[in-house]
């Protein structure tokens, strides 16, 4: 399959008071292919979301690759952003924080289509009414403002809006986090349909791991700005490798009574989560893990494939 997004050894650091450096993304690598969903989870604070500001180049990287079809994003020319901006589009977490108030929805969408240069005059509105009714809303919803809608009409106009420009790539951040559970599944589904109807290819973040596995083929699990492990959406579910991998799995509520009292005897994690701005020397998750090595906290594991496909940063596996 052919890659369509390589990230090689991504650091993101901010610098905050005091002279102190934040390491939100410090030193993540993975690749997504064509067609494919790739799932990002973790905690909040984890670097999830940074890692995919970091790629559509909303933040500029402090160190490392993001290789778009080949090229190297934070080294394109402002013509050649422009191009890649047509080919990469986001969604946003929060859809009424995204979309301006004073701009009619007709005028949000077709702002992409401006700005390309893709239709003109009719037919630019067709392609928006086009858009609306694609994601399960009206044309005459073109003539309205943002905070006439319900949290789901709103992410689903984000939604056209990114689709406006017919991309190849769109990076889904926390789309269903500011939503009701009632229709968290109907954005996702909506997404699952487009990404068939449109050969579009997804990074889909989310701290919802039910929902992940629903969507992606392949996922990823970060702690502390790094990249723990990354399989198939089936083997990190049926067999996690990573101790932290492990406890978010348990942590899952669990709707089976039977099954839930088998799993009631499982223990919270404890230890200290660690700073972001002072991370520790060896394994991030180190404080935290109930199978610590001594070279756990002297020496930082890598990212290796230990199975087949399955890839773990741990001295289990060394």
């Amino acid at each position: 399959m052919k890659k369509i997004l390589e990230v090689q050894n991504l650091k993101k650091y901010f610098h905050i008071e005091n002279g102190n450096t934040l390491k939100a993304v410090d030193n993540v690598s993975f690749e997504i292919y064509e067609g494919e969903t790739l799932g990002l989870v973790g905690e909040s604070g984890c670097g999830k979301s940074t890692t995919g500001r970091t790629i559509i180049r909303l933040y500029e990287a402090t160190e490392g690759q993001v290789l778009f079809d080949g090229k190297d994003v934070h080294k394109m020319k402002r013509n050649e952003v422009k191009k890649m901006n047509q080919k990469m589009q986001m969604i946003f977490q929060d859809p009424y924080a995204s979309l301006n108030p004073r701009m009619t929805v007709g005028d949000i969408i077709s702002e992409g289509i401006v700005i390309h240069g893709l239709y003109k005059g009719k037919e630019r509105m067709e392609k928006v009414y086009e858009l609306l009714e694609t994601v399960g809303l009206h044309r005459e919803h073109a003539n309205r403002y943002a905070h006439e809608f319900s949290g789901g009409q709103r992410q689903r106009i984000g939604i056209a809006r990114a689709l406006a420009v017919e991309p190849d790539f769109i990076i889904a951040d926390e789309p269903i986090s500011a939503l009701d559970v009632s229709v968290q599944a109907q954005i996702v589904n909506l997404l699952i349909d487009l990404q068939k109807e449109k050969k579009l290819t997804y990074l889909f973040i989310s701290h919802d791991l039910s929902m992940v596995k629903y969507i992606s083929d392949r996922i990823g699990v970060m702690y502390l700005g790094n990249m723990l492990e990354l399989t198939t959406s089936a083997k990190l579910y049926e067999t996690p490798l990573h101790p932290y991998t492990t406890a978010l799995m348990e942590a899952i509520p669990v709707a089976d009574l039977d099954v839930a009292s088998k799993t009631a005897e499982r223990k919270a994690l404890t230890g200290e989560i660690p700073s972001p701005v002072n991370p520790p020397k060896g394994c991030v998750y180190a404080s935290r893990c109930p199978h610590v090595k001594p070279e756990c906290k002297t020496e930082k594991p890598k990212l290796r494939e230990v199975q087949d496909q399955h890839f773990v940063a741990c001295h289990l596996y060394a």
